[in-house]
């Protein structure tokens, strides 16, 4: 299967061989084999960030979790640092900006995956095991599928993807319940295992006896490829949100649905169907859930990019989708909707929250400390995966 061209995995190695280079400045490519740590994590947690550079004449730092970029001191070598304050234990994603362009740290050869912007990743390691490190409990496994997609636009040859994670006790003699978890915009397919540490998360879970085993379905969430490829253009244009929603949600209910449930022992009724996302992922995974409530029993929005008019005029109709949603009979098990208190999106979170309450539609809202990053969706995937199939 590793030889099946795919459209996103080939526009993501063009991009790396072709805008690594430039992310490196000249003065920057010869730094391999010099002498020093470009990010050496202390035990307190803070973490030194260097980069060298001696004919710049301004380095910030880009960091997960600041709100603003960090300004760097160089030294008498040309050498530009920093030293954070205390992190907690966490993956963080940074970069550098030399002069107003954007680099990557030449040193670092772990670079996050994206379809739009590269940065590094550093680890700060705690006093034992997180919850999204691999600890010595039995382990799922991560499949990786390939399918000639008759919906999605703007793939090469129609291929598109998706991967899914069964748990460690996956049998075929028995059913599971299905998440349905959707990236966010930027992101590859594999964003939730590459970045998001996803299948981690639920070996650790699973093993603490916090969450049900189930399979967990991970697709390539857009419906229109140039959504992502024409930049952040895309979200200034409501047609090309629309049509991106429109396509994905057919590509995923009459594509890779039907696909996983012929393929995994899972059940088929909605409320042993789970339906969850992060920014794009969770305005789709609303949008989804809401709409189809024949399907998904579950429903889960993390850090979710909607806007109220769209779910309320556009998307639901006022008069039977919301009354739907009061109905015993078709009554979500769980709508949860989740974002962090320093994201731009927590204005229109909560005014989606409020629509909803004003509607008597039962709803689960959690604000966490945090921004709009992999932090607040690791812990939020925790947590709504320990609510969901419950009885």
């Amino acid at each position: 299967m590793a030889n099946i061209p795919l459209a996103v995995t080939s526009f993501f190695l063009i991009m790396f061989a072709v805008i690594v280079p430039l992310l490196l400045s000249p003065s920057a490519l010869g730094q391999e084999m010099a002498s020093f740590q470009s990010h050496e994590v202390h035990p307190d947690g803070s973490v030194t960030f260097r980069y060298k550079d001696a004919a710049a004449g301004k380095v910030l730092l880009h960091l997960d979790g600041m709100a603003e970029p960090l300004a760097m001191e160089k030294d008498s070598d040309g050498i530009w640092s920093l030293v954070t304050p205390p992190l907690a234990p966490e993956i963080y994603g940074y970069g550098f900006e030399v002069d107003g362009q954007p680099r990557l740290d030449p040193k670092n050869q772990t670079v996050i995956p994206n379809l739009v912007s590269l940065e590094n990743e550093v680890n700060v390691r705690g006093s034992g095991p997180q919850l999204w490190e691999a600890h010595d409990v039995p382990h799922g496994v991560v499949h990786h599928h390939f399918y000639t997609s008759k919906v999605v636009s703007g793939l090469v040859d129609g291929r598109s993807e998706y991967y899914v994670y069964t748990p460690p006790d996956y049998d075929r003699k028995k059913a599971y319940p299905t998440l349905y978890l959707l990236h966010g915009w930027s992101d590859l397919a594999n964003g939730w295992t590459a970045v998001g540490r996803a299948n981690f998360i639920f070996d650790n879970l699973i093993a603490e006896g916090k969450v049900k085993p189930m399979v967990v379905v991970m697709p390539l969430g857009y419906g229109d490829m140039k959504f992502v490829l024409n930049g952040h253009s895309g979200w200034d244009d409501n047609a090309a949100i629309e049509r991106n929603i429109n396509l994905f949600s057919q590509a995923l209910l009459t594509e890779v649905l039907p696909q996983v449930e012929s393929e995994y022992h899972v059940f088929k009724k909605r409320n042993d169907r789970a339906i969850a996302g992060l920014s794009m992922g969770g305005m789709e995974s609303l949008t989804i859930g809401l709409t189809h409530l024949d399907l998904f029993g579950w429903v889960g929005g993390f850090s979710s990019a909607p806007t109220v008019e769209r779910l309320d005029v556009q998307r639901l109709d006022k008069e039977s989708q919301f009354a739907s949603l009061k109905n015993k009979s078709t009554a979500l098990r769980l709508l949860w909707i989740a974002c962090g208190t320093e994201d731009h999106l927590i204005t229109t979170n909560r005014q989606l929250v409020a629509l909803l309450k004003s509607r008597d539609v039962p709803v689960t809202a959690v604000e966490t400390p945090g921004m709009h990053d992999w932090q607040v969706w690791r812990d939020n995937l925790a947590h709504f995966s320990a609510l969901i199939f419950q009885k």
